[in-house]
């Protein structure tokens, strides 16, 4: 994924790449590590750092959860490994889940670091995606820093108050918090839509590149 191949084609190879991985057996590893190496040529050639991609892949930590899991709980025949008793088909679970799970991952990664999001909401009006979708997405990518900038500062009131989440006990503080943050943007955003209407908006919106969407 170039930094100077459009935006709507990286995302028809990202949705490409995903489809073929997820059709692929699980049985078939020399295609996982094919998939793998595809990967890394990308990466490579768009100079994205191997440590940014590896921190950001956290996200994956459920999915690795219970991957872990699944060889303990799934049933059928059993193996030792390692002195446990694991379940054969749990463990080829795991491993088809861990692997379509992380490559699925690295190739959204390598999307995010060779395109802005501005990038990628004119390819999605590239691909003609529903007017009312491609919308929100704007509003996401606009308003997104606003109201990190919100949570940021009651971050701040909550320390200038000397609190410090230590332990469960201040879960219902935090719970607060966001319940604060969600009604403000919701509020936030009536604010902006009236504004919009009252500006002449009618549930279009010219397109990113500049031309009126028929």
């Amino acid at each position: 994924m170039s930094r100077g191949v459009p935006a709507h084609l990286k995302v028809l190879a990202l949705v490409g790449f995903m489809l073929v991985v997820v059709a692929t057996p699980r049985e078939w590893f020399a295609a996982y590590a094919i998939f793998l190496m595809v990967l890394v040529a990308v990466g490579v050639a768009a100079r994205v750092r191997p440590g940014w991609v590896l921190k950001r892949m956290v996200v994956e930590t459920p999915f690795v959860v219970f991957a872990v899991l699944m060889p303990f709980i799934a049933q059928g025949p059993r193996v030792d490994v390692l002195g446990l008793s694991l379940s054969e088909s749990g463990l080829l679970s795991a491993w088809g889940l861990l692997a379509k799970g992380t490559l699925g991952v690295i190739a959204g990664l390598l999307l995010a670091a060779t395109t802005t999001p501005q990038e990628l909401v004119r390819g999605l009006e590239r691909l003609r995606l529903p007017q009312q979708l491609v919308q929100i997405m704007a509003f996401m990518v606009r308003y997104l820093e606003v109201v990190t900038d919100e949570m940021r500062r009651m971050a701040v009131a909550r320390a200038s108050r000397g609190f410090v989440a230590r332990n469960p006990r201040h879960w219902p503080v935090l719970a607060r918090s966001v319940g604060a943050l969600f009604i403000r943007s919701f509020e936030r955003g009536e604010r902006v839509h009236l504004a919009m209407v009252s500006r002449g908006y009618t549930g279009r919106m010219p397109s990113m590149d500049g031309v009126e969407r028929g």
